[in-house]
């Protein structure tokens, strides 16, 4: 099947040098997937080093990872964009204990001193034609608290000077962005206009040099003196604390008026945007009664203010009339092609009520589901007609309203953003967008690409009127991806795939109706000291806004944002165009966007990383977490489909060499290198990310895996690390749980684990006891007379493998099934408080011991049991508590199969692993 044409989520935005240079910065080295490998690169030896035992740099774009350089025109890469999702993992309150810490984010603070220059060296600065060196107010300093916001994520707290040492690829420099983080609530809000340098455009911030007797201030992007009409003339340092822009590195600006038609400022403005739910009615009977369970609690969960619309589509589109209180009334327009204007006029002029508040309406909607009735038709599910395109054009239409007449730019709407929910069991194979029921037709090919652009275009005409498109699929039935993914992505939607329409359809359907969502979202990065953006990867694309009028050298890179969330971020890679002279380097991240109420925000985000010349010290800030993440990222935009896949694990491996290279140690008299132990983290995540559903082969379906990476590219942090490495939490007595880590030597006989691996915690329990019943069932179906004995061994518990078969007597066991259950209970509520804002949910899964589904759970631990026992107790220290009849036990239950260990990975790469930190 041919992949989808659509907007790209990685681009490499054109850079233009300050000065002209004879030489320019060359080509970053092409990573091929066959054979991958990363360039050799000559650096300062150790004895060059004071301080220094390893190397560890910035990473740079290359061709390899989606982008080329060198033309005047933005190169966007290959893949599919996807959809937006995730929200951050919220502890649990369940207490348990944690190993590892998660990494900080960089200098943020909400309030902070401002000290003032130190009168016996005057801070001098030059705005291109005079030197100041009187009066200056100096608001850097190093005693800025470091804040716990996570709006920005560096994958080091420090860069490195030299460029030879920043701008090595095999680890890379960069920072995870979460522009639409606590979009509802938002930091300090500024009423006024902001302070901006007339030269580069960048905001004035706590970090800006202050002239206290003009109140003149001087740019940390491009170093220029600009004023500021007087506001920050003062005569110390405390006058200033006054103004939110310099005291504290986070804040939102809000214009006073909104000159938006329809703007309702008051709390309830948002929920009183429309939600149409857009329903599959060619569904068989058992998937048509989880989806009304979903339906029902769904418009149950909705606030009272929420109106609401009905359409459903199979051959036809049915339009469901809300002022019918009686009967489920609906008007009927055909499927086989998009409504005309005058079925559209006579629709919504009519005398139905196609929009109604739930307050008005709650009974009716239920009315309606319970009226719906399963497929009759004897035709398999992927041939029968689906005219899904024309649906969502009618429920458009819909949310519209009369306003559609009305000229472009003043149409007519309530507060928030619209949503278009589509609950899909089936590809869309009858109307316009439809692709031929066999993939065996002749013209498929050309009609899927036609259905692809037609999908893409709907999409975007719904962004434009500010209604977001959520796909949500069920069943076993193919959907056909490629052609459904470009509508939700175009119009700032998600697409999600589900089992089936019971529990986790449900809950997506109710939280993707409940998520904040701003609109018409541009985020501009700028950066200072040579420091560029190579590649971004995100939900956007790259927008041209022409500032220099306003802005004589603005450098700044613009993305357009198709929506502002708190479950997106995006991914920036950077590098450096020269060596860094200053002590300081200043990012600035500015989020224009129309909140959830339709107000005019702009935010903006200000972090001063310091440089450094030791290598050493630069290893010691990276954040592993944080750099295997955004390594996962760029690996992942490569990986466009399964053949990809397989060849990204290589170059994972490539680069783990590479890195063990250039920055590790070669040991003495032998052809191994030692990993960095700066590092002891990052090999073992990317190991995860090796063997894990993203590049692995747990996933066997290419649509399960398309979704997947889609998801992955645009999820925040926290969903993304979760998705690259999962979290293993076994439980203890008392309802604690202990983090450990995510190794098959968690799978003990006494306990019972949670595993959060992002879109899916699984819980593994063990087989406590049988029960009386099934003891009486086997002793009393077995009539040989050496099988019976045999089911009297495993009544009495003689048999090795299960030592918990039959033991005890029965308040034994009747103690024993007790704690199973209340384990089983306190896993439940763990997982559903760790994913309880997570978006998309996930799959929640409980399984026992020795059953086929516990294979998911093992796929995804690393195994372990395979190492020997002084390493396995370095890595997993728990096993130290277990008495050796128990480890003896725990060896007993594993089966052996081909996959290596960590350790004997990273020794087949001729790399020592470092030692857990």
């Amino acid at each position: 099947m041919a992949n989808p044409t659509q907007p790209n989520v990685g681009f490499t935005p054109e850079r233009e040098s300050a000065a002209p240079e004879k030489n320019p910065i060359p080509p970053p080295p092409n990573f091929v997937p066959s054979p991958p490998g990363f360039p050799p690169t000559k650096l300062p030896s150790q004895q060059d080093q004071s301080s220094s035992r390893s190397v560890k740099t910035p990473n740079v774009l290359s061709p390899a990872n989606g982008v080329t350089t060198g033309s005047s025109v933005p190169h966007l890469s290959i893949p599919p964009g996807p959809p937006v999702f995730t929200s951050p993992v919220r502890p649990a309150s369940v207490p348990f204990r944690t190993s590892p810490a998660s990494p900080q984010p960089v200098a943020f603070s909400s309030v902070s001193s401002l000290p003032t220059s130190t009168a016996s060296s005057p801070l001098q600065f030059s705005n291109g034609s005079f030197e100041l060196q009187h009066q200056v107010y100096d608001s850097i300093d190093d005693n800025v608290p470091v804040g716990e916001s996570s709006f920005v994520l560096f994958s080091a707290r420090k860069v490195l000077k030299q460029k030879k040492q920043a701008n090595v690829p095999s680890l890379g420099f960069g920072a995870l962005v979460s522009p639409g983080r606590e979009v509802s609530m938002g930091p300090q809000v500024i009423q006024r206009d902001p302070h901006r340098c007339q030269s580069c455009g960048a905001y004035a911030n706590i970090y800006c040099n202050i002239l206290l007797g003009s109140g003149q201030w001087q740019c940390v992007i491009c170093r220029k003196l600009n004023g500021s009409d007087g506001e920050y003339i003062a005569h110390s340092k405390e006058d200033l604390r006054r103004f939110l822009e310099l005291s504290s590195t986070m804040f939102d600006y809000a214009q006073n008026e909104n000159k938006r038609p329809g703007f309702v400022p008051v709390s309830d403005s948002r929920m009183s945007a429309p939600i149409v739910l857009v329903i599959d009615e060619c569904l068989d009977e058992p998937h048509l009664h989880h989806l009304q369970s979903s339906l029902h609690a769904f418009v149950d969960s909705l606030p009272p203010t929420t109106r609401l619309g009905i359409v459903l589509y199979g051959r036809t589109v049915s339009v469901y009339d809300l002022s019918e209180e009686s009967m489920a009334s609906a008007d009927v327009l055909p499927g086989e092609k998009s409504p005309s204007q005058e079925s559209l006029k006579a629709l919504i002029y009519g005398t139905g009520i196609y929009l109604s508040p739930m307050h008005a309406s709650l009974a009716v909607a239920h009315s309606i589901f319970s009226s719906l009735r399963a497929y009759k038709l004897n035709i398999p599910e992927a041939s029968r007609d689906r005219c899904l395109g024309t649906a969502v054009e009618v429920a458009l239409a819909i949310i519209q309203g009369p306003s559609a007449d009305l000229s472009r730019g003043v149409v007519k709407r309530s507060g928030g953003n619209s949503r278009i929910i589509v609950c899909a069991g089936g590809p869309n194979t009858y109307g316009p967008g439809s692709v031929p029921h066999s993939f065996s037709h002749p013209n498929y090919p050309y009609r899927e690409k036609t259905a692809i652009k037609w999908m893409e275009n709907l999409g975007r005409e719904a962004h434009r009127h500010n209604t977001i498109i959520d796909v949500l699929c069920a069943g076993t039935c193919p959907v056909r991806v490629p052609i459904l993914h470009p509508l939700a992505k175009a119009s700032g939607g998600v697409f999600v795939l589900h089992d089936d329409f019971g529990e986790a359809f449900g809950v997506n359907l109710q939280r993707a109706s409940a998520r904040s969502a701003g609109s018409h979202g541009l985020l501009e990065l700028r950066t200072s000291d040579n420091i560029v953006i190579t590649q971004v990867i995100g939900p956007g694309e790259e927008s041209h806004v022409d500032t220099h009028e306003t802005f004589k050298n603005d450098t700044a890179l613009y993305i357009q944002m198709l929506s502002v969330e708190e479950t997106q971020s995006f991914s920036l890679s950077m590098e450096t165009e020269g060596d860094i002279k200053s002590d300081f380097v200043f990012f600035q991240f500015a989020i224009q966007y129309s909140n959830v109420y339709q107000a005019d925000v702009s935010r903006v985000i200000t972090v001063r990383l310091p440089t450094v010349d030791s290598i050493s010290a630069y290893l010691e800030s990276v954040q592993d977490e944080v750099a295997s993440v955004l390594i996962a990222k760029r690996t992942l935009l490569r990986a466009i489909n399964h053949s990809d896949a397989i060849d990204m694990r290589t170059t994972i491996d490539e680069r783990i060499k590479d890195i063990a290279l250039k920055f590790g140690s070669q040991l003495p008299k032998s052809k191994l290198h030692s990993f960095p132990k700066e590092l002891a983290l990052l090999p073992e995540l990317l190991f995860h990310l090796r063997r894990g559903p993203l590049l692995g082969s747990i996933i066997g379906h290419e649509d399960e895996r398309s979704v997947l990476r889609n998801l992955f590219l645009n999820a925040s942090f926290d969903l993304s690390l979760r998705m690259v490495a999962p979290r293993c939490l076994m439980h203890r007595e008392g309802g604690t749980f202990e983090e450990l880590p995510a190794y098959d030597l968690a799978m003990q006989s006494d306990a019972a684990v949670v595993l959060d691996h992002g879109t899916d915690v699984f819980i593994w329990l063990v087989v406590m006891a049988l029960t009386s019943a099934i003891k009486l069932f086997m002793l009393a179906t077995v009539a040989n007379s050496s099988l019976r004995l045999v089911a009297r061994w495993l009544v009495k518990g003689v048999t090795t493998g299960n030592p918990y078969l039959g033991k005890g007597n029965g308040a034994e066991l009747a103690a024993d099934e007790g704690r199973s259950a209340a384990a089983l209970a306190a896993c439940r509520t763990l997982a559903e408080e760790l994913t309880e804002c997570r978006f998309p949910a996930p799959r929640i899964l409980a399984f026992k011991e020795g059953s086929s589904q516990a294979r998911y759970f093992v796929s995804r631990l690393i195994p372990a049991h395979k190492d020997p026992p002084y390493e396995q107790e370095a890595r997993f220290p728990q096993l130290r508590s277990l008495t050796s009849e128990q480890r003896t036990k725990l060896k007993a239950s594993f089966v052996h199969f081909d996959d290596p260990s960590f350790c004997e990975w990273m020794r087949s790469l001729k790399v020592v692993p470092p030692q857990p930190s």
